[in-house]
């Protein structure tokens, strides 16, 4: 998420009362989770597990729970709580928007696209030309859905991310600022939810095909005519390469990558980043053809046996 005009670190510092090290004038432009930061941008640590990660990130900004030594160039914020204080500059920058109305006055819609009856259109939601959004679909705040874009009823676009923190009294949300956002020709089913990332974007590529009820979690990227199957439930925060085909229940774990033309066959976990243009099953995912030899091995194993006892 990018600020809508540069901050100072004090003036951060200030919103979230903590101290920092750093001039006070240093350059803020954004924050971001530390898997899009980019330079100028604010992250969040505090688990020491995750400090170096964190402190040689692209991030300039560390928001952190312990003073430690600042690398050259970058600036800390010290903090009792990153997770709280990371929710708190989210609520100042991109705070909740009550709306009063169906559509939105601020959304901008394009020629020739149709709204159907019931739908909900969010605060600067833009959607481009030529688009049919059937009854009952909610787009929330600041979707940016491109040309010739279908999207069937009952789907949700932009509800938070699934991120929380346990603490002794329950579980705490990472509050999401980010965007949906939908390519051009891309068609969407029935029943489906597409997470808004928490800083970033959760991005569908242009020509992509979903069928009803898939659930794609936040900041999750998936590329060009990739074809997604229904119940498919993907994870946060992975990358899904051009023209991938995920069968019916396929789920994910996160953070991974799905290279370019992999086909994933139903009811497979795919448990960890797999290469483009093999075909792959099972739970944990392996390549077909080498499951299938692997069984054709184990079918020979009684053969062998009793070949032995000869």
């Amino acid at each position: 998420m990018k600020f809508p005009k540069p901050y100072t670190l004090k003036q951060i510092a200030d919103l979230i009362d903590s101290k920092y090290i750093g001039v006070d004038d240093f350059q803020v432009l954004g924050m971001n989770e530390i898997h899009v930061v980019e330079s100028g941008d604010i992250v969040f640590v505090d688990h020491p597990k995750y400090y170096d990660k964190a402190l040689n990130s692209a991030a300039t900004i560390i928001l952190i729970n312990k003073e430690v030594e600042c690398p050259k160039g970058k600036a800390l914020l010290i903090s009792d709580d990153p997770f709280n204080d990371f929710n708190k500059l989210t609520d100042y920058f991109k705070p909740f928007l009550a709306s009063n109305a169906s559509i939105s006055t601020s959304a901008r819609i394009g020629k020739n696209t149709v709204i159907q009856p019931n739908c909900f259109i969010g605060h600067n939601v833009t959607i481009g030309d030529h688009c049919t959004i059937h009854s009952n679909v909610s787009i929330y705040d600041d979707a940016v859905i491109g040309n010739y874009v279908t999207i069937h009823s009952g789907t949700v676009l932009g509800a938070n991310a699934f991120y929380y923190k346990n603490r002794p009294e329950g579980y705490d949300r990472l509050k999401s600022g980010g965007r949906v956002v939908i390519k051009d020709h891309v068609d969407i089913g029935a029943g489906c939810t597409i997470d808004r990332g928490v800083s970033g974007d959760t991005i569908i590529g242009e020509g992509s095909k979903l069928d009803n009820l898939i659930q794609v979690g936040h900041d999750t990227v998936i590329g060009k005519k990739c074809l997604i199957a229904s119940q498919v439930g993907i994870a946060g925060c992975v990358i899904i390469e051009d023209e991938v085909t995920l069968w019916g229940q396929v789920g994910t774990t996160s953070g991974i990558t799905i290279g370019k033309k992999a086909v994933v066959q139903g009811q497979s976990g795919v448990t960890k980043s797999i290469e483009g243009g093999y075909v792959y099953w099972g739970t944990p995912i392996q390549e077909v053809r080498t499951k299938l030899k692997e069984m054709a091995s184990i079918k020979q194993i009684p053969n062998i046996l009793k070949q032995l006892k000869n």
